[in-house]
């Protein structure tokens, strides 16, 4: 596979991400807009969905995998590395606060990525041991490992329904 390089992110140009997202209350699946790229997500079979898409984690340790595979390339180019392939292996599980040692929290449960980044290439061991520190500096990896605002808020739409149009 051919994966073109594309030119430098300007970070002083980039818009912020924005992303809509529509479903009905009869499933499951959602169709998602992102500017011009059009997707689906789903839940499994086995919790109620029809597995026809990604579901919610899955895109969430997507955009952890992008992002990491991304920043690692993008330092190796600038630094002119032999970095040849970059494959991130993710994956999500809840685990009990208690079983974790490296974590502050230390009672009910927290979600654990487990990431795994294999990196290919004629890389001396000071150049590996680089870039995988750099694979923890990759901006979703910082936007997970921070403190998040979610703001949610409701649109003020009048609410119908069959009986309103009696």
């Amino acid at each position: 596979m051919k994966i073109p390089t594309g030119a430098p992110i300007e970070e002083a140009t980039k818009k912020p991400a924005h992303v809509v997202v529509r479903g009905t209350a009869s499933g499951f699946l959602q169709e998602v807009v992102s500017g011009t790229h059009h997707l689906q997500g789903d839940e499994p079979v086995s919790v109620g969905g029809n597995d026809a898409a990604p579901g919610p984690y899955d895109y969430l340790l997507i955009a952890l995998g992008v992002c990491t595979s991304m920043t690692v390339g993008l330092y190796a180019r600038r630094k002119q590395l032999p970095l040849e392939k970059i494959t991130v292996s993710l994956s999500h599980s809840r685990i009990h606060a208690k079983d974790c040692e490296e974590c502050e929290t230390k009672e009910g449960m927290l979600d654990r990525i487990d990431t795994n980044v294999e990196l290919t290439g004629p890389l001396t061991p000071e150049e590996h041991a680089k870039l995988m520190e750099i694979a923890a500096k990759c901006p979703v990896h910082r936007t997970l490992k921070s403190e998040i605002n979610i703001r949610l808020r409701a649109d003020e739409f009048p609410v119908t329904s069959s009986e309103d149009a009696n």
